[in-house]
Formats: structure tokens, C-alpha cells, sequence
């Protein structure tokens, strides 16, 4: 099976998205016993999402030689 993960620009997932991903939260809370793991989830593709908009927006900027 298949399913795309996708979020928008803003970080809003798709429907399948978040099926998957609350499915997925459902089988490490009964792995780990923390009722916080589908939480954590969403929060850590959250922080991915912010931290490659960052890389994304840095390396629009033109690179500066410093050297002249």
C-alpha cells in the first residue's frame, strides 16, 4: 500500500495524511503506553516542515564572497 504524505506550505495535511499519521500514533501509543505519542507525531512533522521552509528560504538568498 501506498500513501503519500503531504502537507501544505502551512503545514495543514491532506486527509490520508492524517488517517496515516494518526494510525501510526495509535500503534506507538500501544507500543510505548504514552497516550501523547500521536501528539508528538504531528509535532515533530510540524518541526520538519518549519526547519526545511528555513533551509528552503536560506538558500534563496545569493551567497557573499567575502574574499574581495
Amino acid at each position: 500500500m501506498f500513501v503519500p504524505i503531504a502537507f501544505e506550505n502551512v503545514g495543514v495535511p491532506s486527509e490520508s495524511t492524517r488517517h496515516l499519521l494518526a494510525k501510526l500514533g495509535r500503534r506507538l501509543t500501544e507500543s510505548s503506553s504514552d497516550s501523547r505519542e500521536t501528539d508528538y507525531l504531528f509535532q515533530h512533522c510540524s518541526v520538519l516542515i518549519q526547519r526545511f521552509n528555513a533551509v528552503l528560504l536560506h538558500d534563496c538568498f545569493p551567497t557573499c564572497d567575502c574574499t574581495e
